[in-house]
């Protein structure tokens, strides 16, 4: 039972993200310069060494999780 409803979950996500991702957003014009043309977009921002952070201490806990998981398993 608990496999069917696990299918049954995984499968509305991907039905779920496939219609956000396949929705069109318009991107809104560029405001004028003062000049009178439309002026040059903004530069993106930078991903910073954060994400690397981020992406390390998601795998320590994924680690310390399976830990826990095993101890629980064993006792």
């Amino acid at each position: 039972m608990k496999k069917i409803k696990t299918l049954i979950v995984s499968v509305l996500f991907l039905l779920i993200s496939s219609v956000v991702v396949s929705q069109n957003i318009a991107t809104p014009p560029m405001p004028a310069a003062p000049g009178g043309a439309a002026s040059t977009p903004p530069p993106g921002l930078p991903i910073d060494g954060g994400l690397v952070i981020l992406i390390a201490l998601g795998m320590v806990y994924g680690v310390y999780k399976l830990i826990m998981k095993q101890k629980t398993l064993n006792v």
